[in-house]
């Protein structure tokens, strides 16, 4: 039987959130272990051009970013786990926390949960070929590429309306796509967008299909959900706007979530009801998601836990330690 070694911080996640973390406990003498996942660095894995995170006045890719991001921690003894967490089960009296990857279990004192959201897809044919070649899941980062050029929004939410009067500044036509004719939206952001002249409004309408040519986005095959009938809408930019979901599936039940499965911390802080638990970045944060509200608030998730190991006593009983260690020949 080996001794189970117990993480002072176990970060989940690798964003930018997860990897500002990382940097921030790592400079703080931590040794923080970072549970990256496979797919790591989140969804700036999935962007191209960034021109809007401050410090790269030329832009930079979004993979190359996060490698610097990734590689910085590292500098600083970050260590990394390029593996899936695949259980957690938090100590609701603050004792050790656990994560398994596989069979591997990992102990801690302190858990920086940052899995992110995910942008949620419309699973049509071409949208997935087409993701950085015209089509988009944020306007607010993508809007400058579409200059003067016809483009679309999917969906009828206030967030369809606040991406789709941004990207009304910058390209020749918005089109937003709604398979009804009533909107979820609030009647004054609706109000907002039938005001601007370059948006018009296609209802009751699906995205069955985009296509492309060249290896980019040419055009978006509507069906009509009233009559069936269909169009082709010629478009070199498309914005899926139908929400996010946090990856919170691994704390729910566990850690206070809302109704949209974002994990609920208090206040202005990254603490979450749980004593040593800590969630930051994309899963707590319904309204900006950005890359630099991320890493902000990756920053804040490790002070937090900084502050928390340093003011908490952490006597372990015999019962914990021999728990920890039986969980290493598991």
């Amino acid at each position: 039987m080996t001794e189970q070694r117990i993480e002072n911080v176990i970060i989940v996640g690798s964003g930018p959130a997860g990897y500002t973390a990382a940097l921030y406990t790592a400079r703080a003498n931590l040794e923080p272990l970072v549970i990256e996942g496979f797919a790591w660095g989140g969804l700036l894995q999935q962007t191209t051009d960034v021109e809007n995170y401050p410090g790269f006045p030329d832009g930079i890719m979004g993979p190359e970013m996060m490698q610097h991001f990734r590689t910085q921690a590292e500098r600083f003894g970050a260590r990394l786990e390029t593996d899936d967490a695949t259980r957690i089960e938090v100590s609701r009296e603050g004792g050790l926390h656990k994560v398994w990857t596989g069979d591997q279990l990992y102990v801690t004192r302190a858990l920086i949960l940052a899995m992110g959201a995910q942008h949620r897809k419309l699973d049509v044919p071409g949208e997935a070929e087409l993701a950085g070649r015209g089509v988009s899941y944020c306007a607010t980062c993508d809007a400058a590429f579409f200059r003067q050029a016809p483009t679309l929004i999917v969906g009828g939410g206030d967030s369809a309306m606040e991406e789709a009067m941004f990207l009304s500044k910058f390209a020749a036509k918005v089109a937003i796509v709604h398979r009804r004719d009533d909107f979820r939206a609030s009647r004054i952001m609706l109000e907002r967008a039938r005001a601007i002249p370059n948006i018009e409004w296609l209802t009751p309408y699906v995205v069955e299909e985009f296509s492309g040519e060249n290896g980019s986005l040419s055009v978006a095959r509507l069906r009509n959900t009233a009559d069936g009938s269909s169009r082709e809408l010629e478009v070199t930019g498309a914005f899926i706007a139908i929400g996010h979901e946090p990856q919170s599936q691994l704390v729910v039940g566990q850690v206070e979530t809302d109704a949209a499965g974002y994990v609920v911390t208090k206040g202005r802080s990254t603490l979450t009801g749980i004593p040593g638990v800590f969630a930051a970045g994309d899963l707590v944060d319904h309204t900006y998601r950005q890359a630099v509200t991320a890493a902000g608030s990756g920053c804040q998730g490790a002070l937090d836990a900084e502050w928390y190991l340093r003011d908490t006593p952490f006597p372990l009983s015999e019962a914990e330690i021999a728990e920890a260690a039986a969980g290493a020949s598991a």
